[in-house]
């Protein structure tokens, strides 16, 4: 007989696919901009469409990112046939086919409104551009795909310090505003872009076997050990400069729980078993943190703290579904049934304030007591994008799936 932890996996497996096919993806598929071509720009709590909004590169690479890979999981052609909408669009409109890249924004009607160069999107866009391979085949998407990493090592990398500049002007020069959005600090090096450079590169390592991006994928998993993590408890330090001076006491629980699985696979997909205890072990210990700190009583996990304080108590949407993930390659790694529950809890939390039964999708983000901020955050826009949630039902599925097959062999 199934004990409790299996039975609660073997519901959790089928709450979360139904979620993935009957609320998720259903919202992402009227986000045609039949208008002004790809995808719309921005789309209220209530399902009110904004027609003129810009379009951001983060949106639509997660868009391409999220179709491709649904496609390779369902087979089903009109998830194609979006992957093929959300490719053509960016090759069109945000490939900088004079300097090279892709531009930050765009306006309703394709045109560049910020031009400038930011690792982060590039490196997004790598992420993107390997699923719609995945699926079509074309020459053309890989050869983009490692000219815009080549591009990112040539105008970003540092040979001196090490890392990852942040961003650069449209030419490829350094620009005296850095930051991803006025949230952030204005510093050269980010915990975040880092991570999304090592996402990157190790989708790309998965289909483009090569000397150098094997060299960048390990250095960069070498920085985050090295520099990032904080050694007493497993925090990633959010943001430092050239020198890697650390800048901020803040940190992102969050990022927290997304970088302890994401460095994970990186270290799988290297296949250097030295590496990977070590991930593992440093990945345990960023979990426990963020366990003991930054989950609340309701089971959900809090927004930011500094030094053994919570700074910002509200439920973001994309942490709780990088916790599910986290929590979930936690008890793989170790066994310890209290990172299963963990990331039942935070699903429970999700099911019961961040769904938005209404309108569909998930809400950006509710306060401590589960109420969302309608008219603050928008359902859809330069940020909310189906890319955390999408992957997390993946991510949890495949897991479950393995895990159940293993204790129960049963296949779902």
């Amino acid at each position: 007989m199934l004990n409790r932890h299996f039975m609660n996996a073997d519901n959790y497996y089928k709450e979360i696919e139904n979620e993935l096919k009957n609320n998720i993806l259903p919202f992402w598929d009227k986000t045609v901009d039949e208008e002004n071509g790809g995808f719309l720009g921005r789309i209220l709590n209530d399902g009110k469409k904004i027609k003129d909004s810009p379009k951001s590169a983060v949106l639509n690479t997660r868009i391409l990112w999220t179709y491709s890979i649904i496609y390779s999981k369902f087979k089903e052609e009109k998830y194609l046939n979006l992957a093929k909408r959300a490719y053509e669009y960016i090759k069109e409109h945000f490939r900088d086919r004079e300097k090279g890249g892709i531009y930050w924004m765009l306006d309703c009607k394709g045109n560049p409104i910020n031009d400038k160069k930011q690792i982060y999107a590039q490196a997004f866009c790598i992420y993107a551009l390997v699923e719609y391979y995945k699926i079509s085949g074309n020459q053309d998407t890989l050869k983009w795909a490692i000219e815009l990493f080549e591009l990112i090592e040539k105008y970003s990398f540092d040979p001196e310090y090490t890392g990852y500049f942040e961003a650069c002007d449209r030419e490829w020069e350094p620009t005296g505003d850095v930051r991803l959005s006025d949230k952030d600090q204005n510093e050269k090096k980010t915990m975040n872009t880092h991570l999304h450079v090592l996402e990157g590169y190790a989708n790309l390592l998965n289909i483009w076997k090569n000397k150098k991006l094997e060299k960048q994928l390990e250095l960069l998993i070498n920085i985050f050990l090295d520099k990032i993590i904080e050694p007493k408890t497993g925090h990633f330090n959010l943001f430092f400069d050239e020198f890697w001076n650390l800048k901020s006491n803040l940190f992102s629980y969050g990022h927290d729980i997304e970088g302890s699985w994401l460095l994970c696979e990186a270290a799988e997909i290297l296949n250097r078993e030295d590496l990977l205890e070590k991930v593992k072990k440093s990945s345990l210990q960023t979990v426990n943190i963020v366990l003991k700190e930054g989950i609340d009583s309701d089971g959900a996990l809090m927004n930011e703290g500094k030094r053994d304080a919570v700074t910002d108590t509200d439920k973001h949407w994309w942490p709780q579904a990088e916790a599910m993930v986290g929590f979930l390659n936690a008890f793989q790694i170790s066994n310890d049934e209290k990172f299963l529950d963990a990331s039942y809890n935070c699903w429970n939390f999700v099911k019961n304030h961040i769904i938005d039964r209404e309108n569909g999708e998930w809400f950006f983000r509710v306060n401590r007591k589960g109420e969302p901020y309608l008219s603050e955050e928008d359902k859809l826009g330069p940020w909310k994008a189906p890319y955390h949630n999408t992957r997390a039902c993946l991510e949890i599925m495949k897991r479950l799936g393995s895990l159940l097959n293993h204790e129960t062999h049963k296949t779902y």
